[in-house]
């Protein structure tokens, strides 16, 4: 994965962004390829946040790459083969990957994303049905059901955890571009149908980027969806070719392991 853009912010993001914490902080976008074409992982680092804990809402993110595989095995990074050819790894901080052992795939080599539902029908519908998704699969004996909006892109995927979901403190989302026209009416059909509205049309700056709109949604189980205007996205989100060195110096100028270990304290965990 590249590093596609790196941004830094003094105070939190007025729609929770970086979750529910005030502070400094920063993003980085990481993924294949662009945003414009690419599912990308946006990384938020809370300065003074030591850990967080992992609920059952986010399952993991597939990718497929053998080269991944292969990278894994030659970093002695542990690897499990949970079925024929499919290895499930964990980052750090627990969130698991499963990586698929076949050639990259030339559009983008993440699959899909899973995330955790109580009830496998209601999430269905509310993805399907009111947010437009394409259903793709849909096993009701394994209560799991493939999404997505269009065939050459990576896919949601909806997996019942068998219980409530549990969103721990690390506070994701899953995010959407469509033509800044249509937030508007996004907002109107939530609001029309009594569903969740966690932050109503509004606009983000990004220091010394475009500003972009936003409309943030929670479906049944709280799993967070924002939806955010393409025109000034597609410029917000260009590749920066000083992303790398940008991540470099941020690191680099965090001395806060330092700071914390000389007054012999520990970073809070979330």
């Amino acid at each position: 994965l590249q590093v596609l853009r790196h941004e830094e912010f003094e105070e939190g993001c007025k729609a929770a962004c970086n979750g529910p914490y005030d502070g400094k902080w920063s993003k980085t976008m990481v993924g294949y390829g662009p945003e414009d074409n690419h599912f990308v992982a946006e990384l938020t680092y809370n300065y003074g946040i030591g850990e967080y804990r992992l609920g059952n809402d986010f399952l993991g993110i597939t990718l497929v790459s053998s080269q991944a595989v292969s990278n894994a095995k030659k970093m002695g990074w542990p690897l499990k083969e949970v079925t024929s050819g499919v290895f499930e790894t964990e980052a750090p901080g627990g969130y698991k990957f499963y990586l698929e052992d076949k050639e990259q795939l030339k559009q983008d080599p993440v699959w899909k994303v899973t995330l955790g539902v109580s009830d496998l029908q209601k999430s269905v519908s509310y993805w399907s049905g009111l947010l437009g998704m394409k259903i793709y699969e849909k096993d009701e004996e394994k209560q799991r059901a493939l999404l997505g909006y269009a065939d050459n892109q990576c896919k949601l995927e909806l997996k019942a955890v068998g219980g409530a979901v549990d969103h721990g403190t690390a506070f994701g989302r899953i995010a959407f571009s469509c033509a800044k026209e249509e937030l508007p009416n996004i907002e109107a059909l939530m609001k029309k149908e009594n569903q969740k509205i966690l932050t109503p049309l509004v606009s983000l700056d990004t220091p010394g980027k475009a500003t972009v709109q936003v409309v943030i949604l929670a479906d049944p189980d709280g799993h967070e969806i924002c939806f955010v205007g393409d025109e000034a996205f597609r410029e917000l989100s260009k590749v920066d070719p000083n992303g790398d060195k940008l991540l470099d110096d941020a690191m680099a100028a965090d001395n806060s392991d330092k700071w914390f270990a000389e007054h012999n304290m520990k970073k809070v965990s979330a």
